[in-house]
């Protein structure tokens, strides 16, 4: 007595995301030893479309060695950008960024502080759905330790669940890994891997949280590896229509 055999059929853009998420796990498999205990990575973002070509951006972030404890980074950046084609703008902007003692909640003495200006360069490609966003950034670094150049390039990819786009009540899956370049000493400096979820509750409101892998690079084949919760929020005040995608505001 024979029987038919039924094939379970996922969501093309499912089927996309596992791809995706399969590929750059692939490329950090490698990354295995890593620092104690899990950190926090929290950002609130706010972002003004001023026209449907000009748009500026404020943030601040902070950061943890533990689980919402032992608190030894914060910054606080802001920028003007602007649309040049629906899928292409461009940014400048600048921030204060200071680094504490790993240990406790901003011990003393101030490990780093720095004032950093950066240009940047986005290009998204859509993708039976899925959006894959380039983003190149170059820094000039004001530190406390001296000046530094500082170079990146994130590939982000990001895959609506329940909706053909980013919309209004969109679920969302985020994957990215940032190259972080340096023109003296250690070229690769550093990488950070991200896998995560969102939600896009309307064109005002959206939230991700997710895991980062964050792997630092020093001379003589040193290495360092940290895991952290990140959370972001994120608020948009529409004064006009963007014409570039629906911003999530990504990992950064």
């Amino acid at each position: 007595m024979g029987y038919k055999q039924t094939m379970v059929s996922l969501p093309i853009n499912f089927k996309n995301a596992l791809i995706t998420i399969g590929a750059f796990f692939y490329s950090t498999y490698f990354l295995t030893a890593q620092t104690p205990g899990l950190g926090t990575w929290n950002s609130l973002t706010g972002r003004f479309n001023l026209t449907s070509k000009w748009h500026a951006f404020v943030e601040l972030q902070l950061r943890s060695q533990q689980t919402f404890h032992d608190f030894n980074y914060h910054e606080v950046k802001g920028g003007i950008g602007y649309n040049f084609l629906p899928n292409l703008s461009g940014l400048i902007g600048t921030g204060r960024y200071v680094t504490y003692p790993v240990t406790e909640n901003f011990g003393t003495p101030i490990l780093q502080s720095e004032q950093r200006v950066w240009q940047q360069i986005i290009y998204n490609l859509n993708l039976n759905g899925v959006r894959l966003e380039n983003r190149l950034r170059a820094e000039q670094r004001y530190t406390s330790a001296g000046y530094r150049n500082r170079f990146r390039y994130r590939i982000n990819a990001i895959v609506p669940i329940n909706n053909k786009t980013i919309t209004n009540q969109t679920l969302f899956l985020s994957v990215s890994n940032e190259f972080h370049f340096n023109n003296e000493n250690v070229f690769y400096e550093q990488n950070r891997f991200y896998l995560g979820a969102g939600y896009q509750f309307n064109k005002t409101w959206s939230i991700q949280m997710g895991w980062m892998n964050r792997s630092d690079y020093f001379v003589n084949n040193k290495a360092q590896y940290k895991n952290f919760i990140q959370t972001s929020i994120q608020y948009t005040l529409n004064k006009a229509k963007s014409e570039s995608p629906r911003n999530i505001g990504s990992v950064d």
